[in-house]
Formats: structure tokens, sequence, C-alpha cells
């Protein structure tokens, strides 16, 4: 006869209200969590998921919904998220909607049928009209990468006005003043945030912003190479360009060997993500990287402790599973990015000086 819940009781000595709490994801003392994970392996007890999520109306599952899954950035994040859910007992379902926001609030409605716990989403609708419905559930959501106002809901954002800033104001520095941008979409909210950034840099340096050195790209390889070769032919006194994604920057480095150019002698450039690929160009390129780690850890610690608030309370679950701490308050998290150098920005400056 297969063990039930009575006989671990029984093996550890605990009330059936603190073994109810382990298997409901309550929390337990360390002490108590050990003596009941012993008692499972020692009488093979198996966890009815089926009745045990009939009763407490969760799935252990988390819905992802993202742009696209072949982008680097955001597959970096995925991957780090589904290990910190995973350790936690959480499954995902991931979703690519292809930048289109009928197929995003397709996946909604298709994770709302699949009743999962809640949605970790990195937003193409800056509207968010395809979460309304969901929000409804009282669930939680995340966002990640792009804020939409008026929405309740915890996000995980990067400065992406300050790495904008930043990266410029290096090149503005090193006395350039004929600067393009391969900006994002004109509707995307880190691609708006990235060319404020380009504007705030110009801004303290007291130098005028031209509109001929603005492009607004599509993140993709190829919109990358068109963005450089037309930025080169509309600015031949361009001597620098800064690109804000991977994709593009990659696009841009093809361009420019397509064209012959020369980095950095012809054109200095920073581009945006991708380490590995920064170091395996010739010569080494000064990118802008993004802390996708803590982004994940941050989307991830969020949902949980809205998941399973009671677990930073340091409190025994009551005997229904459901604990006597607060909801956990929403939040806005923002984080830094980093500049991370090489050897693809002139100094013009010092060439000036050489004369």
């Amino acid at each position: 006869m297969a063990a039930t819940m009575k006989d671990i009781a029984k093996r550890t000595g605990l009330g059936l209200a603190t073994i109810s709490s382990y298997f409901n994801g309550g929390n337990v003392r360390e002490k108590n969590r050990a003596k009941i994970e012993e008692a499972i392996e020692e009488l093979h007890y198996e966890v009815n998921e089926l009745a045990r999520n009939l009763k407490t109306n969760a799935t252990k599952t988390i819905g992802v919904v993202i742009p696209e899954l072949n982008n680097t950035f955001f597959a970096e994040i995925i991957t780090e998220m589904e290990d910190i859910l995973r350790s936690h007992g959480y499954a995902t379902i991931v979703c690519d909607c292809r930048t289109d926001k009928n197929l995003e609030c397709e996946a909604v409605e298709f994770l709302l049928r699949k009743r999962v716990d809640g949605i970790i989403n990195m937003p193409v609708d800056k509207m968010g009209n395809h979460l309304l419905q969901f929000q409804k559930t009282g669930k939680p959501i995340v966002l990640i990468d792009r804020k939409i106002q008026g929405l309740a809901c915890d996000s995980v954002l990067v400065d992406n006005q300050k790495a904008g800033e930043n990266a410029v104001g290096l090149l503005l520095e090193k006395g350039h003043r004929n600067i393009g941008i391969i900006s994002g979409p004109r509707d995307i909210f880190t691609a708006q945030e990235r060319l404020n950034g380009y504007a705030r840099a110009h801004a303290e340096y007291e130098v005028p912003v031209q509109e001929s050195l603005i492009y607004h790209g599509d993140y993709t390889i190829q919109g990358g190479v068109e963005a450089l070769k037309e930025l080169i032919l509309r600015n031949p006194h361009m001597t620098a360009v800064f690109v804000t994604n991977y994709e593009m920057t990659m696009g841009a480095v093809i361009a420019m060997n397509e064209l012959g150019l020369r980095i950095p002698e012809d054109l200095s450039v920073i581009g945006f993500d991708n380490l590995q690929f920064a170091r395996a160009c010739h010569p080494k390129l000064t990118i802008v990287t993004q802390p996708t780690e803590a982004i994940a850890r941050e989307a991830a610690n969020r949902m949980l402790k809205h998941l399973e608030g009671h677990q930073d309370s340091g409190m025994e679950a009551n005997p229904d599973g459901n604990s006597t701490a607060g909801i956990p308050t929403i939040e806005s998290v923002k984080l830094q990015t980093e500049i991370i150098s090489g050897k693809s920005i002139l100094d013009l400056n010092q060439s000036l000086h050489s004369f």
C-alpha cells in the first residue's frame, strides 16, 4: 500500500498541519523539513500532483511571454530564471510572440487557460491590454525590461537612459562630435530610453544633436547592416557609432567589413551585449553589458515572493497552507549596466595632439 501523509507524520513525529504546509510550499523549519524529506525517501512517498493542484488551485507553473526567443538577451534571462524557479518546484511555459501584439495577447490567453500561477512578461504591447484579464485573477505579474504605466505589478528594469548616456559620453570624452546611433524601434520603451541617454550626453557636452545621425533600426542583424550603411551614406563626416542591441551590433560590424571600413581608424564603435562576440571581433569591441543574471534573479525572486511570500516571515504556515504574513508590496527594480572596454574607440584628442 502506498504511503500517506499520516505515515510521514507518524515517522517524523510532526503534526499533519506541518506536513501539509511542506507539500503546499509553506514555511517549515529547516530541521522539520529535513525530517519530512528523510521520511519521504524512506517510505517512497509519491505526491499526487493532480490532487494537490485541485486542492490548492495552484499548478506550480509560471508563464513566460517574450518578444523573440532567438534574441540572445532574452534567452540568457530565461535560462537563468528557469533554473531558479525549478529549484523551488515550479515549471515554466515559454511563449514567443514574435514581437506581435496579437500573438502576445493570444499567448496570455493560452496561459490563462493553463491556469499558470503567475506570468513573467517582456511586453510588446506598451498599453498592457493583453494582461488585464489575467490581472483580474489576482495572480502575480512581473514585467522585465519594459514598464507599463498604470499596471500595478512588479517590474525589473535596466537603467537604459544611463546606459546610453554613459556610452555616448565616453565617445564625446574621446573627442568625437559626429556620433551616430543605431536605435531600436520608436515605440519600444528601452529604445526610447537609450536614445534619451544619447541626447542627454550631447546636452552635457553642449554638442547639438544632428537628426541625420539617428537611425531607428529593428533589433535584427540585417537591420544593423542596413542602418550602418545608411548612416555612412548620410553622414560621411561621422567618426563614431553607438549600436543599441546585440543583433544590430553584429550587423553593423558586418556592414563595416563589407564597406572595407576599419575599426577604430575609420569608425569608432560601441556595441551592446554579448561579451563573447565582442572578444571575437578584431579589434575587441567596447560594449555596454546588461546584468542578465541579476535581471533573471530579481524577476524570479519577485514572482516567488508573491507566490510564497510567507517564507520570508520566519513563521510556520497555518494548516490551510496560508500565512499570516503580509502580501509582498509592488516594487520596481532598476539595475545598472556596465561598459566593458575594448579597442574599438579612437581617442581623437590624442590624434589632434599628435599633429
